[in-house]
This record gives C-alpha cells, structure tokens and sequence, in this order.
C-alpha cells in the first residue's frame, strides 16, 4: 500500500464536495455561511487542503441534497482523510502546503520535474541537501538536519518494491551543475548514477539550447496517478512551489499549458546518453566549494 497520508482521499473528497455545491446551484461563499466558515476555509476544504470532521461532510451532504449511498462514500473519505503518512513524524518543519504534496508525490505514478535552478529533491546527495537548505535564512540550524532527513525520507520511493516506483523524469539546465557547491563532483556522480536505473530519465538542457519562454517559466513537476480499485486516477496536477507557498494546478487547460511546456524542453534538451556524458565532463571540471 502506497502511503500517501491523507493526501489523495481529501483531494477526491474535496472534489466531490465541491461538485456536489455546484449540482446544488450554491455558491462558495452561500455554502460557507451556511457552515459558519469563512470562504477561505471553503475553498481549503474543496482543494483538498484541509480534513474535513464526519459531522461537516454529512451536514453539507444535507445542504447540497446529496443521496444516502454518496454521502456514505464521503464520510468514508471523510475518516480515510485522517490517516497520517510518514512525514508527519516531522511535525511543524514541514510546511502544511507541501504536506499535500508528500502525499502526492508518493501516490503518483509518474512524475515530471523541470528544475532550472538546482538538482531536484528525489535526486539529491545529503551533502547538496544540507547546503541548500542551509542557505535559507528563514530556516533555524536546528531545523535543516530535519528538512534534509525528510529529503533523504523521499528518495526511498524511487527503490520501492511495491508498488511499483513512479517514473520519474527530470529535465535540469545545465548552469546549476556548474555552480560552486560543497559535494558538487559527488553530486554530479550521483546524477549518472542514478540516470541509470530502470524507471529515471535525466536530460540536460545546454546553455548552448536557444532561447525558448519555458527558460524562463520557472520550476514545475507535473503528476500523473494510477487508478486505484474500483476509482477513477486522481487528475493531472502542475505543483509550482514558491518561498512560501505552492500552486496545485489541474484544470484541463492549466495542466495542456505545462504539457506544452514539457514538449518545448523535449526539443530542447540532449538526449539520456548525451545528459550523461556532458554531466560525467563537468564533473572532471567541477571544484567543490
């Protein structure tokens, strides 16, 4: 069993609510008076940010005229929502944004980094972890060995027996591999290494690529989920993360756009076996700071 926390249940719940409001004809702001929330927290519940108690899913299951048999199916979603995954262990240092995304990362089947300024979590060395997240200065000392055991924590999906670890496929700039960095030829090595296993691609997008707008678009990850028993896979999703905050993306048109965008770096980046080569050059060049 894949743990994912209570990530997808309160997305799909989430998802059911808000469809159910909008078949009831009430809008966002109607259904929170009527629950004596704040819109904000609405839209939280609807997005899937936020668990939801027994009592408030069937009290909107009765506002919106929802059916028996779906209610129950809510009030199930409802009690799986409270489960925890393993990284709630890691209490108030991981953001409630990115909790989601834990929750995620780990149910999807295949995920899609394009990282234009340093190598991707799931591919880090703890040497390059330490010194990144080292560098915030909104980050204590005493907070970065646990932000970077939760890093370390991530990577083990990618050696998963079971299920089947995700495919992950990464398109990185060549710059940041450049960068003066502690453990840099380490991390470098670490790259190739793993570019060879089975269910990762990495490719280099050169310095010598031209100029294209997905150079400037900023990092994404696209997700994409299996079906599960008898559920439909959660949608596509765009995560876009910011110094304090994230977008979760999955309107059709939201999620063509960084589709697109995948394509445009596919033209633009060397192939697995040209990445791996002029990663393997740089390494001979690289100093450690």
């Amino acid at each position: 069993m894949v743990d994912t926390g209570s990530s997808v249940p309160r997305r799909q719940l989430g998802r059911l609510l808000r469809q159910a409001r909008e078949t009831a004809g009430l809008s966002l702001e109607t259904a929170a008076k009527e629950q004596e929330w704040s819109r904000a927290t609405m839209y939280r519940v609807e997005g899937g940010y936020n668990a939801v108690r027994k009592s408030d899913v069937i009290s909107m299951c009765r506002l919106y005229s929802v059916s028996p048999e779906m209610t129950e199916a809510m009030i199930g979603l409802a009690v799986e929502s409270k489960a925890k995954g393993w990284w709630h262990a890691y209490g108030d240092a991981i953001p409630g944004w990115f909790d989601l995304y834990l929750g995620l990362e780990a149910a999807a089947s295949r995920l899609r980094h394009f990282q234009p300024t340093s190598v991707p979590g799931l591919l880090q060395t703890r040497r390059y972890a330490e010194a990144l997240l080292g560098s915030h200065p909104g980050i204590p000392d005493h907070e970065v060995g646990r932000l970077v055991e939760v890093r370390m924590e991530r990577q083990q999906l990618l050696q998963r027996r079971s299920p089947v670890p995700p495919q992950l496929d990464v398109f990185l700039s060549e710059d940041p591999l450049r960068r003066s960095v502690p453990g840099m030829s380490q991390q470098l090595t670490h790259l190739i290494a793993a570019g060879e296993r089975r269910r990762v691609s990495i490719r280099v997008v050169p310095t010598t690529a031209r100029l294209s707008y997905v150079l400037t678009s900023g990092a994404f990850i696209i997700l994409d989920f299996p079906a599960v028993g008898v559920r439909a896979p959660e949608p596509t999703t765009v995560y876009c993360e910011a110094l304090t905050g994230a977008l979760y993306l999955d309107k059709p048109a939201e999620v063509a756009a960084y589709d697109a965008a995948w394509d445009a770096l596919d033209e633009l980046a060397l192939d697995p076996g040209q990445s791996a080569d002029l990663i393997a050059k740089i390494a001979k060049e690289v100093e450690d700071a």
